[in-house]
């Protein structure tokens, strides 16, 4: 696995988290980097919902009115 540079970055944090969090000795960059990547990865998702709403609508419509294609094929 590579590692991807980094680059120094300003944040903002609430005062007692960060104490808490400096007393636990946890690595501040690593914990915002999860958290940043959570967050991107969180609105991806929400992204590729609304861009393919009328796709899932349209199977989702499809499947309610004809069942699932194939199911005679399903061994469960």
């Amino acid at each position: 696995m590579t590692t991807q540079p980094r680059k120094p970055t300003n944040l903002s944090l609430d005062a007692a988290l960060l104490s808490e969090a400096r007393a636990l000795k946890v690595n501040l960059s690593r914990a915002a980097e999860e958290g940043v990547r959570h967050a991107v990865a969180s609105a991806k998702a929400e992204r590729w919902k609304a861009e393919n709403a009328a796709a899932l609508e349209s199977s989702n419509a499809y499947v309610e009115a004809h069942g699932v294609p194939l199911a005679r094929f399903r061994q469960f």
